[in-house]
């Protein structure tokens, strides 16, 4: 399946059983829930999906569920995040040999690489399978910025190299991006709390977090801002901005997994180190979202703006 990198596409996260096995039956629920929305794509073993804590073979097998599941609906794609530049290859090829539509991809992790490594490592990956890449480009988390000019070589030798998802924070880097690149390289905003603002200055589409509990109001944001209706569009946005923030923290994967609990598409259960919240801190997080579950907006009919 060719993508169009347009639209919402979540990082969705893998859903576990009290015993700590994947819980394939929830885990398709919130995939049917974000089908049901709308979302145009699935991105699979990123932060969210607690990729570093899955064996190979349960995050293989997460992908062929995936894309038994949706049947051609949506794109999936899988994240790489590899210290070496052999696993990440091994990974691409494994993702293409299990039906996956593209790639998100990280620099290589731990290491604190030069810009030409950073550069030769997305070659190599890219060179080594036909997928369609997108580049992960978020320097606050990972600290390793991919800039301009690394882009600019990227893309002249590799052409499945079709995407950023843009997490710099810096949103002015949005109109940079197009006015060097125009449509060659698309624009996926990666921060939720920046996505209403990244859409409008001209990002194709949004790999969201919130999404995972709430894919309508996720959904028809994207809809409404490329529709021209911005007012409609900033009235959702600033209800879902208490909600949104919940995924720039640490725990993000905690707290959108407790909110996918309250809206009835995930459970809670996360893998150890990570721990179920307790005490003051769970109690704060189920206040922001039992407080914005009572005033949750009506939506619009987004689906055919």
């Amino acid at each position: 399946m060719s993508i169009q990198w347009k639209g919402v596409m979540p990082a969705i996260t893998t859903q576990f059983t009290p015993d700590d096995t994947l819980d394939l039956d929830m885990f398709k629920v919130n995939i049917q829930a974000q089908l049901d929305a709308g979302v145009h794509g699935l991105v699979l073993g990123g932060t969210l999906g607690e990729a570093s804590t899955l064996s190979e073979e349960e995050g293989r097998k997460l992908t062929k569920e995936t894309v038994a599941f949706v049947a051609g609906k949506v794109p999936v794609l899988m994240n790489i995040a590899e210290q070496t530049t052999k696993g990440a290859i091994a990974l691409a090829k494994a993702a293409e040999a299990d039906g996956a539509s593209g790639l998100m991809m990280l620099p290589p992790m731990r290491y604190n690489a030069s810009d030409a490594e950073v550069v030769t490592y997305f070659k190599e990956v890219a060179n080594s399978t036909k997928l369609p890449i997108m580049i992960y480009n978020n320097p606050i988390d990972y600290k390793l910025l991919v800039t301009l000019d690394m882009f600019q070589e990227l893309l002249a030798d590799c052409p499945n190299i079709q995407a950023v998802k843009e997490s710099t924070r810096d949103t002015t880097n949005i109109t940079r991006i197009k006015n060097r690149f125009g449509d060659r390289l698309a624009i996926m905003t990666g921060v939720d709390t920046l996505a209403l603002e990244s859409l409008v200055l001209g990002a194709d589409g949004w790999v969201a977090g919130l999404v995972d509990a709430f894919p309508a109001e996720t959904v028809a944001i994207y809809e409404l801002v490329k529709a021209g209706k911005i007012t409609e569009a900033i009235s959702i946005y600033r209800w879902f901005m208490p909600l949104l923030e919940l995924d720039i923290h640490p725990k993000l994967v905690q707290y959108i997994k407790l909110a996918s609990k309250h809206t009835g598409i995930g459970s809670e259960y996360v893998r150890a180190p990570r721990l179920i919240l307790e005490g003051e801190e769970r109690a704060r997080i189920e206040k922001t979202i039992i407080d914005a579950l009572a005033v949750r907006p009506k939506l619009p009919d987004y689906k055919n703006l």
